[in-house]
């Protein structure tokens, strides 16, 4: 390939946005030529290539956008932590089918088995299907609601949220709201039934929500919409960052 034929390539190329196929088709045309590769195939492997790079980077995006506070997946999570916790069931959920279907998830139980851990891998994975995902803990959420309204952006921010496949809302039941921050989350929760997902962690049994959303009616109406088409799983066994603790002492100890 000669010198001027190069530089007008790169050029179109560059002009044309594929930046991979600029940087990599005079190695490929040179892998080509040596094994006397027909013109299909060398287009093909180029093409292959920019394609696997827009994938990774546009999977990168995704995940910054989900705003994830550590990533974490499944091979790194002890399921002997929560023994009664189905692993076959929680890994049929990375399949994504229950997001396509417009499903909910629960994982209710104890701190510290890992709840946030798995709802983080369960973002990840809808991630790497090409869903929008984003994470919010329950009180950062609130506290964008009531920010929002403030600055009379409310409508807009929950357009951004009604465009996300997965909404994840981690440790509700922590912290309290205040009643109007409540109704805020009420009515995102509300507003995706049936039409997106959302996956909720708190340490608190449905029964308790009533601290959350702070009335019997409201809470009611919440659980009749969230538990109609959702995957419950409970989660109460022994901290694992307890364990862990006690683990490293006991090798304190022994040293």
């Amino acid at each position: 390939m000669s010198d001027n034929t190069s530089m007008l390539l790169k050029a179109n190329l560059k002009q044309l946005r594929l930046p991979t196929m600029s940087a990599e088709f005079e190695q490929l045309a040179r892998h080509a030529a040596a094994g006397n590769e027909p013109y299909g195939q060398y287009l093909l492997g180029l093409t292959e290539l920019e394609v696997a790079t827009r994938s990774a980077n546009a999977l990168k995006a995704r995940i910054k956008r989900a705003d994830f506070p550590v990533l974490k997946d499944f091979d790194t999570y002890d399921f002997s932590v929560v023994p009664k916790l189905n692993k076959l069931n929680i890994l049929e959920l990375a399949r994504g089918e229950w997001i396509e279907n417009n499903f909910n998830c629960c994982l209710i139980g104890s701190p510290g088995t890992g709840k946030t851990h798995l709802a983080i891998a369960l973002g990840q994975a809808a991630c790497r299907q090409g869903r929008h995902v984003r994470f919010f803990s329950a009180a950062t959420l609130v506290n964008h609601l009531e920010e929002a309204q403030k600055q009379y952006q409310l409508e807009r921010f929950l357009k951004q949220l009604d465009k996300t496949d997965l909404l994840i809302c981690d440790e509700l039941g922590y912290l309290s709201f205040s009643r109007a921050g409540a109704e805020l989350l009420f009515q995102v929760f509300a507003d995706r039934y049936e039409r997106a997902s959302v996956l909720i962690t708190s340490n608190l049994a449905f029964g308790d929500w009533e601290q959350v959303f702070q009335g019997e009616r409201m809470t009611a109406a919440l659980l009749d919409r969230l538990t109609h088409r959702c995957h419950i799983f409970e989660m109460n066994g022994e901290s694992y960052r307890f364990r862990e603790s006690v683990k490293a002492a006991r090798k304190g100890k022994s040293n």
